[in-house]
Parts: C-alpha cells; sequence; structure tokens
C-alpha cells in the first residue's frame, strides 16, 4: 500500500508527503502533532485504548480524529435485479474456509478471540475515545454512488485485498486458490464482468475535550 500511494503521489506531483511504516501503537512525539488523524477501517485491529490515547496527544488544538467505518472490497447483498451478476461473495468465503480452515486469519497470525491486550472487546469505540479525552462532534454519512462495474481481476485483488485471505497465508497454494477463484467468477460470469451497489460509509468526528 505504501509503494503504491508513494507511487500516485509522485505521479500526481506530490512532494510534502512522509510515509511512515511502524504499528499505531508506535505513534510517538517524534512524529510531531497534527491537525487531524484518520482510520479507515482499521481501528478495530488495535489496542484501542492505548491508541486513542496516543493520538489524543498528537492532536493539536482545533484538530479532530475522524474515524471511517465503511466495507469497501464487497457490495450490498441484494437480490434486486442488476444489469450484471453480482460476485459470488458468499462461495468465495466458502472456498477460503476449504483452503485455510474456519479460524480467520489477521496479519501474520489469527483473528484473535480472546480480547487484544489491553482491550475489552465489550466495549465500544465510542466509550474508549471519550475515556482517552476525545468528545463526540459529528458522524457523516455518504450515500452509496452508483453501480460499481468490475472485472474478474478486480473482483481477485478484492478477495486478496481481505486480512482473512492475505496472498501469503495460502503459501504453496496461492496459485491453486486463484485458479479456483477465477473459475467460480467464471461459472457466475462467464464475460467477466460484474456489478454491484456500494454500502454506505459512516464516518464519525472526534475532538479533544476541552
Amino acid at each position: 500500500m505504501i509503494a503504491t500511494a508513494s507511487a500516485s503521489a509522485a505521479r500526481a506531483g506530490v512532494t510534502n508527503t512522509n510515509w511512515e511504516v511502524r504499528r499505531a501503537e508506535e505513534i510517538g512525539p517524534d512524529l510531531g502533532r497534527f491537525r487531524a488523524v484518520t482510520f479507515a477501517q482499521s481501528f478495530h485491529w488495535l489496542n484501542r485504548p492505548l491508541v486513542a490515547s496516543l493520538v489524543r496527544s498528537a492532536i493539536e488544538p482545533g484538530g479532530a480524529c475522524v474515524i471511517v467505518y465503511a466495507t469497501t472490497h464487497a457490495g450490498v447483498d441484494t437480490t434486486d435485479a442488476l444489469p450484471l451478476p453480482t460476485p459470488p461473495r458468499a462461495a468465495i468465503d466458502a472456498l477460503i474456509g476449504t483452503y485455510l480452515g474456519t479460524t480467520r486469519r489477521a496479519g501474520r497470525g489469527t483473528r484473535p478471540v480472546a480480547d487484544r491486550p489491553g482491550d475489552d472487546s465489550s466495549r465500544t469505540d465510542q466509550d474508549i475515545l471519550a475515556a482517552a479525552g476525545l468528545r463526540f462532534a459529528a458522524e457523516i454519512n455518504v450515500a452509496p454512488g452508483p453501480l460499481t462495474y468490475r472485472d474478474e481481476d478486480e473482483i481477485v485483488a478484492s478477495v486478496f485485498s481481505l486480512s482473512y485471505a492475505a496472498p501469503d497465508h495460502f503459501g504453496g497454494r496461492l496459485a491453486d486458490f486463484e485458479r479456483d477463484v477465477r473459475a467460480l467468477l467464471r461459472r457466475t460470469a462467464p464475460a467477466g464482468r460484474f456489478c454491484e451497489q456500494p454500502r454506505d460509509i459512516r464516518v464519525n468526528v472526534w475532538l479533544p475535550a476541552p
């Protein structure tokens, strides 16, 4: 992702960007202070109390923490008639299970069943952010856009973008898995074209509490 973002910035002539690869739990004063800190579909993976506290200390007066809740790899499950077939997401998930088992992978390990160290999964993001000294300011709901049209390669890429189906998880069986995914897609849409209705996106804005 960093390589892709860096290349995109270079093509756009953007030169005032620094790229950092580190854990959110390692946010520190060496990074500076910021007008905005954002999390896109990621806050639930973190040690939320620790990260929320670190973010609170990194936000400038008048700045904000923005949490984006979205599902962008797949569209809405619907029985409505669409111009093209929808990707067989349930069947793809079942195929992932036949290769990797039913325990969801995450990063280089597995998705933890127990609470993360220092975190309590029964606490909501809202409780944790408030306890860290942030106050809820606004919720922005982004309505779904027009139908998204994707080809076979884009659907395969969306599968490999999932934390529990990242290419490294498959080891020497990666090529077999991709072959089976493509065969499944071709049975669903022989022409290799699909469409989906995008999902809503919810954006929560938090400000430093007085």
